[in-house]
């Protein structure tokens, strides 16, 4: 079975002025897609946090690393920056499908600043911090059979070291 984490980035919800419903659908739709959910991980707004929980996600060889939060552009949404330094190869087509997905619905859809990309054999990807966002982002890795794309990424990478 494929691994997955959840990240929330939420200044807010870390602080207990919400409940974080993005994460908790997140969790959901990624077991109704046949991820084991290996942990669900709430942080703050931080470039140091949101780093250093990918970098653990990457160190326990999870295949997928989701992040909800923080991906807008208020001076505190820096999930993208965070995130950027640990690709080894962007997957702007992800980012750009989801936009045009959600663009009908929410008209600041354009204004999000989420990455998805590629580190060894796990794929990472940014979703904004709505439940509505994380369901229009799990449309997407359906579509795009997110699973297939790091797999051959990995083979790809593999026949030209070998």
């Amino acid at each position: 079975m494929r691994s997955a984490i959840v990240i929330t980035a939420s200044n807010r919800a870390t602080a207990g002025v919400y409940k974080d419903l993005s994460g908790r659908a997140l969790k959901e739709g990624l077991t109704k897609l046949g991820y084991q959910v290996m942990g669900h991980k709430l942080v703050q707004d931080d470039v140091h946090q949101i780093s250093t929980t990918i970098k653990s996600a990457l160190a326990d060889g999870i295949d997928l690393i989701v992040t909800t939060g923080g991906t807008g552009i208020s001076p505190t949404d820096v999930t993208p920056e965070a995130t950027k330094p640990l690709l080894e190869k962007e997957l702007p087509g992800f980012a750009e499908a989801m936009r045009a997905y959600s663009r009908e619905k929410v008209p600041t859809a354009d204004l999000s600043c989420g990455l998805a990309g590629v580190n060894g054999k796990s794929l990472i990807i940014n979703l904004p911090g709505s439940p509505g966002a994380v369901k229009d982002g799990l449309v997407i890795m359906s579509d795009c059979h997110i699973y297939y794309i790091v797999f051959c990424y990995n083979f790809v990478c593999n026949l030209f070291n070998n």
